[in-house]
């Protein structure tokens, strides 16, 4: 499973990254990217790491993360 940032949706809340931090970080301006590939829009998501995840995109108030 995939998971998809979309950062123009991104308020910069933070709640992904507390909810997920082995997943998540903020850029400089606190929107939110990948911690492993800053750069990257989306990512494999590993099943250990999937629920967090899952509930990162479920309780994002902006709708800027996708599971796919």
């Amino acid at each position: 499973m995939y998971c998809k940032i979309i950062p123009e949706n991104c308020i910069a809340c933070g709640r992904c990254q507390i909810i997920a931090p082995e997943t998540f970080d903020c850029d400089a301006d606190g929107i939110v990217c990948f911690r492993l590939d800053t750069a990257a829009e989306r990512e494999n998501i590993c099943p250990a790491l999937l629920e967090k995840v899952g509930q990162a995109v479920r309780r994002c108030p902006a709708g800027a993360l996708l599971l796919e």
